[in-house]
């Protein structure tokens, strides 16, 4: 288990409240990686199965009725259960457990590799950018449904007219330093968190980069919270609509 809590799971950061509470990060370890997780304990394996000895995991459970949680223990990840429901609720929990100095997210679905996330830390640790970012790129046709990928590239586009920022995709992989990420100061907890995210980093005058990163299938037997079904794509429609107001 990593240092830290013994039994590797850490109480909801939206009720502990204090991210300065906890033990400081192993000196080995450079960036933590946060991984909101929902159902994801089939996808998990594949995703530690060769995970960079430079990066520490954090799984926050995001109210999930599989073995998510225990999985990861299985596998030496710090474990933090936020019970507020949301992406950005989750991210939020995992940044705020975060000790060191820079951060990492990464969707716990097994669909991108998390040894991709290394040149975007170098290029964050070398003072090149303030925050790099990945874009997909799909490895098979099907990955990536059509109408995720059309609404995708409607928003990168407009935030390209409206910030400036060279993104075409919407920062599903990204690392940052994480005195950066909290003064920024993000609030959405739902799916607007990454298109805030952008929003607030255009008017802070952050240099972004993004980098192309593999895109995969999911694990099987698991399903996408957003595009998985049209009543995720609405919903996430809904949270972007919310951010852009």
């Amino acid at each position: 288990m990593l240092a830290g809590d013994p039994s590797g799971s850490s109480p909801s950061a939206s009720a502990r409240g204090h991210p300065t509470a906890r033990a400081t990060a192993p000196n080995s370890v450079t960036c933590d990686v946060v991984l909101p997780c929902r159902d994801e304990a089939r996808a998990l394996p594949a995703v530690f199965a060769d995970w960079p000895k430079e990066l520490r995991p954090i799984v926050v459970d995001n109210g999930s009725v599989d073995e998510t949680a225990q999985v990861a223990r299985d596998h030496r990840a710090e474990v933090v259960v936020e019970t507020l429901p949301g992406y950005g609720a989750a991210v939020h929990a995992g940044v705020l457990a975060a000790r060191a100095p820079y951060v990492a997210v990464l969707d716990g679905d097994g669909s991108m590799t998390p040894a991709e996330l290394l040149p975007l830390l170098e290029l964050v640790r070398s003072g090149e950018v303030t925050m790099a970012v990945g874009r997909r790129r799909p490895v098979s046709r099907g990955v990536w449904p059509w109408h995720a990928r059309a609404g995708t590239l409607l928003l990168a586009w407009w935030l390209r007219r409206r910030t400036g920022l060279p993104v075409h995709d919407i920062a599903p992989m990204r690392v940052c330093r994480r005195a950066d990420l909290v003064t920024l100061g993000v609030v959405d907890r739902r799916f607007g968190y990454p298109l805030e995210l952008l929003l607030r980093a255009a008017r802070a005058g952050w240099t972004v980069r993004e980098v192309d990163v593999s895109y995969g299938p999911r694990a099987a037997g698991t399903r996408s919270k957003v595009s998985g079904s049209l009543r995720g794509t609405l919903r996430t429609a809904r949270d972007f609509a919310r951010v852009l107001r």
